[in-house]
């Protein structure tokens, strides 16, 4: 059976815009094209697609996708198993999110839980980071640091363990909360207790493997001050730090700090 681009079209949720453009990438090809012009796909266009679409829900963009799509081809494993792979990649992502789902029920439980006795409840203790997985920003991650900084750091997060995993975002969640504390406070990015917190962030920079904090001091330094300005450029890392004014405060006393050593 062959379908028009409208039908498959509307069947995805998209625009024959889009359809065209994946063909004119490479992605996805019709598997006819009419004498009047028109676009068709036969079953073996709708698998490509449908593997296109569940790497894009996966956070992938479309340059990786193709390359991913390349790699899979040349192994020829038959489209059934290059699904089952996407398949067991959708169960992971399922899993995460529930797991997600469980640790902000219980964070609610707990908060709630306050609220009725006053008792102070240990989140920590009730697993709030469960599912939260940092794999979502590896495409962003490739990109600005390149493929292996991101495979030696996914080794060393993977190595850490549940406890392991759950200690050092507690301690990154603390720390942030000691940049918020001295930006209340009013403390000067050339502050002593200002200076003291850049020196555990490019400690805590330091322990990540893969990244340019582990090699020489110029390249510790760039990725440092890249990083912030990143934060206050970036508003889901301001937001770690109070928003654009904590995170230009970490910013500048990063780099004081740096411009001291």
């Amino acid at each position: 059976m062959e379908y028009s681009i409208q039908d498959v079209a509307r069947a995805v949720g998209t625009t024959s815009r889009t359809l065209r453009h994946y063909d004119s990438i490479g992605l996805v090809s019709p598997s006819r094209i009419g004498h009047n012009g028109y676009r068709y796909y036969d079953n073996a266009a709708l698998v490509r697609l449908q593997r296109v679409l569940l790497l894009r829900q996966l956070g992938l963009g479309l340059d990786a996708i193709s390359e991913i799509l390349a790699v899979q081809d040349a192994r020829s494993p038959g489209e059934a198993r290059i699904l089952s792979e996407h398949l067991a990649l959708l169960r992971q992502e399922q899993s995460r999110i529930a797991a997600q789902i469980g640790a902000v029920e219980r964070t609610i439980a707990a908060l709630e839980g306050e609220a009725i006795d006053g008792r102070e409840r240990d989140l920590m203790e009730n697993k709030v980071f469960d599912g939260f997985d940092h794999t979502r920003y590896r495409e962003e991650v490739e990109e600005r640091w390149g493929a292996e900084a991101y495979a030696r750091s996914d080794a060393w997060w993977r190595g850490l363990g549940e406890d392991g995993r759950r200690e050092w975002q507690g301690a990154a969640a603390q720390l942030s909360d000691d940049w918020k504390a001295a930006a209340a406070r009013g403390n000067e990015p050339g502050s002593d207790e200002a200076q003291e917190l850049a020196a555990r962030h490019v400690a805590w920079l330091r322990g990540i493997p893969g990244t340019p904090a582990q090699q020489g001091p110029a390249e510790l330094r760039a990725y440092v001050l890249g990083l912030g300005e990143m934060y206050v450029a970036d508003e889901r890392f301001a937001a770690n730090y109070g928003g654009v004014q904590g995170a230009s405060f970490v910013r500048d006393a990063l780099r004081v700090y740096l411009g001291e050593q």
